[in-house]
């Protein structure tokens, strides 16, 4: 007897992240200075803080109370927050294209509402091989399938594993759903450059003329690029040539932008040529947010029109220091990764640098001598994720030649 839904999986979830947290605290708390915790995906200061920006949160808790015990004024999103996210997700980008924006509870809550818009129990979606372990879990839990596409062909973005992955869901669906985490991908911090945007969109038209093609943009990293807002945007203005048969949606994150992780707010923004097909996907996912969430919290919108509104050029100001600190982390971890012989996925910007592991059983062994060496990452699938977002510098400094002697005794 079982009270559960029939096609429940009642496997328990193990987080494997947090799992590893919390080996990395129980190991500092009696090791001190000596444990690395290269885990934590959050932005944290050189003193081992989390951050949390004065010119988001000084104005969040002056907030009027009843703005915060408020219902939002849809389930779609305050109107104000639906325009300002869309003006920040295009910032410097003339879009020709019809337009919706959903509020939604963080990017996860964007990525999750599109897997269910677009696509029926049973069908398959495509997700990178190297990704975000949630994305098989909202399929899985969402009872769908999904194939993987190899990330790579050396150091490039790999197309033509992307085109089979496409070839064999054309064959046995008329929709394609594709994830790609671009630009800042975690786990790898690749960046697509502006040909393979061109060549990806170009294939997305070709390929569309066989059925409906769906692109989920997961943009939740996008605001720590190393260029500027209008440049790590500028991909986008390729969307003005996609066919009718192709649509965009871009899940957008507070969570990252506003160091606001647990207040639960994004969006989700679609993008088509035909009004029609814009409004199509709107009307679903106006359902399924208010049949799942309901709405997203009142001040947490209120206080992102706020920031990149009338505080916008101070909070710029403040996050472009931590932007400044990641890029000297990542520096020196990747010229001494090089130093060292360690080798890395081809890197550009972002919270997180992975090492390229191809057999998952030695990746296996070696995250564990590492963690017996007090060394604590995160493994992904062919890699270790090292969370430079988090790591202050002095621990960054020899990172790499310990993890390669570790490496080189656990072969």
């Amino acid at each position: 007897m079982s009270f559960v839904r029939k096609s429940a999986d009642l496997t328990p979830i193990v987080d494997t992240v947090f799992a590893v947290i919390a080996k990395a605290k129980e190991d500092a708390a009696v090791n001190g200075d000596a444990v690395v915790n290269a885990t934590i995906g959050s932005l944290y200061d050189e003193d081992n803080h989390l951050v949390a920006y004065d010119t988001v949160f000084n104005h969040y808790d002056a907030i009027d109370h009843r703005i915060k015990a408020s219902y939002a004024a849809s389930f779609t999103g305050n109107p104000d927050y639906r325009q300002q996210v869309y003006n920040w997700v295009t910032y410097g980008q003339k879009l020709n294209l019809a337009h919706t924006v959903i509020a939604t509870p963080g990017g996860s809550g964007a990525v999750s509402i599109g897997f269910t818009t677009f696509l029926d129990e049973g069908e398959t979606v495509i997700l990178p091989e190297i990704a975000w372990g949630s994305y098989a879990l909202m399929a899985h839990e969402n009872n769908m399938n999904y194939i993987t596409y190899k990330n790579f062909d050396g150091d490039r973005f790999n197309l033509e594993s992307l085109k089979e992955c496409v070839n064999t869901v054309k064959a046995k669906q008329d929709r394609v759903v594709i994830v790609l985490n671009d630009p800042c991908q975690n786990p790898t911090g690749y960046c697509l450059k502006e040909q393979e945007w061109k060549d990806f969109v170009s294939y997305l038209n070709e390929a569309s003329k066989g059925c409906d093609i769906i692109l989920i943009n997961d943009i939740a990293y996008i605001d720590y690029s190393y260029r500027s807002m209008e440049d790590a945007r500028h991909y986008m203005s390729y969307f003005n040539d996609l066919s009718d048969n192709v649509m965009v949606e871009i899940c957008f994150s507070c969570s990252k932008t506003l160091t606001s992780y647990g207040l639960r707010c994004g969006a989700a923004i679609v993008l088509a040529q035909k009004k029609e097909d814009v409004r199509d996907a709107e009307i679903i996912m106006e359902k399924k947010a208010r049949a799942t969430w309901s709405n997203i919290p009142n001040a947490a919108m209120a206080n992102f029109v706020w920031t990149v509104t009338e505080n916008r050029d101070a909070f710029l100001k403040e996050k472009q220091k931590y932007i400044d600190l990641m890029r000297e982390r990542s520096s020196l971890f990747i010229k001494e990764a090089k130093e060292a012989a360690l080798d890395c996925y081809p890197y550009d910007e972002g919270f997180f640098v992975t090492l390229r592991i191809d057999d998952n059983k030695y990746r296996d062994r070696l995250h564990q001598a590492l963690m017996d060496n007090h060394i604590y990452t995160v493994s992904v699938n062919h890699g270790i994720r090292i969370a430079i977002c988090s790591l202050p510098l002095v621990k960054v400094h020899g990172l790499a030649a310990k993890i390669k002697e570790v490496a080189e005794k656990t072969k």
